[in-house]
């Protein structure tokens, strides 16, 4: 990973700094501590126990963690570009629950949030992340795909493949505190670099603006571009401002690479095609994503990451790998047996319907995807995800012949 940034973005009065350097580090001249963040609070009217939100009836990672203690010592920090904690929790506090999922209940508005508001950050990422602790663990990255073994599924029952990861541009605010010369800053540099692909990774962009409202629902439909912004997510987080402007996505002549710009992160990255190939899928998002990378840093820029929490996204869910490997698999008989949650619980895995994280599971046909994102790498989630599901499908066939199947022992969480 290339060293601290330095770029001055426009419009700022200070420097960009990394997260991970910590408070109190030097660069480019200028000298960021914690105190100093505190100073620059806002003026508030009212004492921190008056606003403290009305969390009793939410169950969010948010609700569990922060506390009156907590927000009075952080309601009035803000991070170099002004972002404040209850502007990352307002979409928590919306929003209590969600029918199929625990959610998170924040989000970042830039790569400072995560030191600036670590005393709920950080609770937030161990409830979240099954006990990874982000003073104390490192995170490792891994993207080789040739160690992947055994991942080509029986496409009986496997009806397509897909791996995503999120990726953010260094220097620039997150979706939901970005202003909109930087929202268009981003699709500006991203979009150069992905003319730099070649080969069966060549392709175009298509802006949202200059779609017609047919051509993004056929798109929307085929499962290549994400919805409009009904989500509460996007639309209580500040992420959905000024939509469709400098929002679209870029894919392959082919349609298995994908790259949407501006939506819940400034990047989301995609690989995918239907059948079982997960193997191949996964080799597509490593070449395609190391290329992407390099072409960003021939331009000047780099991706957030930092070795504590991985690659930086917009939600804390998705800090590490940002990683997601999911297919759509038959599971007629299995998904009718009352051990099949617990099974899914056992192998790390997560299901969700088909038509996206806000469908419910029914019927025999789930997105069943790697539940994990930060503590393993790339390959141990996909390698994760491939042997579970080879064990879905196998119990799948035992059951077609009327026999036994077992409950697998838990796999460990993360690597310590």
């Amino acid at each position: 990973m290339a060293g601290p940034f330095t770029r001055m973005i426009s419009g700022r009065n200070t420097a960009v700094l990394l997260a991970s350097l910590g408070a109190g580090t030097v660069a480019t001249g200028f000298l960021l501590s914690e105190n100093s963040l505190a100073a620059d609070a806002r003026t508030k009217l009212y004492p921190p126990s008056s606003d403290f939100p009305d969390l009793r009836k939410h169950n969010n990672c948010m609700a569990k963690a922060l506390t009156p203690a907590i927000y009075g010592k952080l309601r009035d920090k803000v991070t170099p570009n002004n972002w404040t904690l209850d502007q990352s929790i307002q979409t928590g506090v919306d929003n209590p629950g969600h029918p199929f999922i625990k959610t998170v209940g924040c989000v970042a508005g830039d790569e400072e949030t995560y030191e600036v508001f670590a005393e709920l950050f950080d609770p937030i990422i161990k409830d979240r992340h099954n006990g990874y602790d982000p003073r104390s663990m490192t995170h490792h990255t891994d993207l080789d795909a040739s160690k992947i073994t055994n991942g080509v599924f029986d496409d009986k029952y496997v009806l397509s493949s897909r791996v995503r990861t999120g990726r953010s541009i260094r220097g620039l605010s997150l979706p939901p505190a970005c202003s909109r010369a930087e929202r268009r800053e981003v699709e500006r540099v991203v979009v150069t670099a992905l003319a730099g692909l070649k080969g069966d990774l060549s392709g175009r962009y298509y802006g949202l603006e200059d779609m017609t409202e047919k051509e993004q629902q056929q798109l929307i439909d085929d499962h290549f571009l994400f919805d409009k912004p009904v989500s509460p997510l996007l639309t209580c987080a500040f992420m959905a401002r000024d939509w469709p402007d400098a929002r679209g996505i870029w894919h392959n002549n082919e349609k298995t690479f994908l790259i949407w710009v501006n939506e819940e992160d400034h990047t989301r990255v995609i690989s995918m095609e239907k059948g079982g190939n997960m193997k191949r899928v996964f080799e597509r998002f490593c070449r395609g994503l190391k290329q992407v990378e390099h072409l960003i840093q021939e331009r000047g820029w780099e991706f957030m990451w930092n070795e504590r929490l991985g690659y930086i996204l917009t939600c804390p869910s998705n800090l590490g790998t940002g990683l997601r490997a999911g297919v759509h698999v038959r599971l007629p008989n299995l998904s009718k047996d009352p051990r099949f949650s617990k099974i899914l619980d056992n192998l790390r895995l997560q299901k969700r319907g088909t038509g996206g994280v806000d469908t419910a599971a029914t019927g025999d046909t789930f997105d069943i995807s790697n539940n994990d994102r930060l503590g393993k790498s790339e390959v141990e989630l996909v390698q994760l995800l491939v042997d579970g599901v080879n064990h879905l499908i196998e119990s799948e066939k035992k059951l077609e012949k009327g026999q036994d199947i077992k409950v697998p022992a838990p796999i460990a969480q993360f690597r310590k």
